[in-house]
């Protein structure tokens, strides 16, 4: 139902209207406008003095979210499970949230723009996570530029476009938002919504990196270590990794992990590998997780373990490391410290197969080869084979030689065999 706004007069739906304790209703743009010409804050009807401006209404909100989230925090409740008084006041805070966004405070839209895009104390909406971002963007604040790009890089509550994201990137980056130049540097190192440029990419990755943004140190990092958009380095390379990892980024710490292995940059240690590897692989990471897996099986840094070995290789395979589903299906299928099982060996290494990787690709051959933990193929064997061969194994394009001479799994062919 419409109702009359009591400053302007004009008709105002509920979803922008705010209501004064005196029951008068207004919008809250008219109110900002009071503000903004100086004119006594009070309901000009009956003078009841108006609600407090958004900037301290959304700060007192913010301050009594705080006191809910560190009970969260320190384990007396849980999100999910809130005590009546302690959901009350959330609500009261999201309409505070709300009230100071309607009145165009950018912090307040931005806020309720995050909340509706993960779907925290309201209703999951993308759509209603743009709008939000589009007003706080609308008055040129800097992290609803970037965080509206990312709604449109991922197509978000909006149509899906590169073009749009990088635009909105560049905006934010060019006001020095260290994010915004991080997220512009990853559009130009894959040439999405825009020309690809390694140089570039390293260039923006550089200054959000020296504001201490830590995705943008492991990547700048990437960049040096691979030479690639400016000078190839190991030292500096390794150095950024660290400044990342200290700030306790998982992928820069397994990074760190992997050049003191290697001893790149670094003196080589695997004492200190192992250690950088520990701290990624208990924040999830998966690539440390195989790494440990492999310093565990070789006994490198630590003493020798085929049971630690398999357990963190399983961790790295369930989340879909390649390297560690091969290296688990050559455990299951000699039974190093598992039952051994040609089944478990044969679906470990089809999952690493299916990511294309070549060793997987050419003992899944041999097992539909020989009929192990598979129904026995000559035509799948050949199949694996090929996929290997065609990515330069050696021993796999002899065994497919050998097939096509044989005439097993294939059309028999002398020619191709010579090749």
């Amino acid at each position: 139902m419409l109702e009359t706004c009591a400053i302007c007069l004009d008709q105002v739906s509920e979803d922008f209207a705010c209501t004064l304790p005196c029951t008068h209703v207004f919008h809250g743009t008219c109110v900002s406008e009071l503000r903004k010409f100086g004119v006594d804050q009070a309901c000009p009807l009956c003078r009841t003095p108006l609600p407090p401006g958004p900037k301290k209404v959304f700060e007192e909100a913010i301050r009594r979210y705080m006191v809910v989230h560190q009970m969260v925090d320190r384990g007396c409740a849980s999100w999910d499970n809130l005590p009546d008084w302690a959901q009350q006041e959330i609500e009261a805070v999201v309409a505070d949230w709300r009230a100071a966004a309607e009145e165009g405070l950018a912090d307040a839209q931005n806020v309720l723009a995050e909340i509706n895009k993960e779907g925290r104390f309201v209703a999951q909406s993308d759509v209603e996570a743009v709008q939000w971002y589009r007003k706080a963007a609308d008055q040129g604040d800097v992290d609803a530029w970037c965080n509206l790009g990312s709604m449109f890089e991922h197509g978000r509550g909006v149509a899906q476009s590169d073009v749009e994201a990088m635009q909105l990137y560049k905006k934010a980056a060019n006001k020095g938002l260290p994010e915004g130049q991080h997220n512009l540097g990853m559009m130009l190192e894959e040439g999405r919504g825009v020309t690809q440029s390694n140089v570039e990419a390293a260039r923006w990755y550089k200054k959000a990196a020296d504001q201490g943004f830590a995705r943008a140190q492991c990547k700048f990092g990437r960049m040096l270590e691979g030479g690639r958009g400016v000078t190839q380095s190991y030292k500096e390379a390794a150095r950024w990794y660290k400044k990342a990892a200290d700030q306790g980024f998982a992928e820069a710490q397994s990074k760190v992990g992997a050049m003191f292995k290697r001893g790149r940059g670094v003196v080589q240690s695997y004492q200190e590998a192992m250690r950088w590897f520990r701290k990624a692989a208990d924040q999830g990471n998966a690539e440390a997780q195989c790494n440990l897996g492999i310093m565990y099986k070789d006994g490198n840094g630590v003493a020798q373990s085929d049971v630690k070995a398999v357990e963190w290789y399983r961790k790295a395979a369930d989340l879909g490391v390649a390297e560690a589903q091969h290296d688990l299906g050559l455990i299951f299928a000699v039974g190093r410290s598992v039952a051994q099982s040609d089944v478990e060996a044969a679906q470990w290494f089809e999952k690493a197969a299916d990511q294309g990787l070549a060793g997987a690709q050419f003992k899944l051959g041999i097992m539909f080869n020989g009929g192990r933990g598979v129904a026995q193929s000559d035509v799948k064997a050949a199949q694996w084979f090929r996929m290997a061969a065609d990515q330069g194994l050696d021993v796999a394009q002899y065994s497919l030689g050998i097939r096509y001479y044989e005439g097993r799994g294939v059309a028999q062919s002398d020619v191709n065999a010579a090749e």
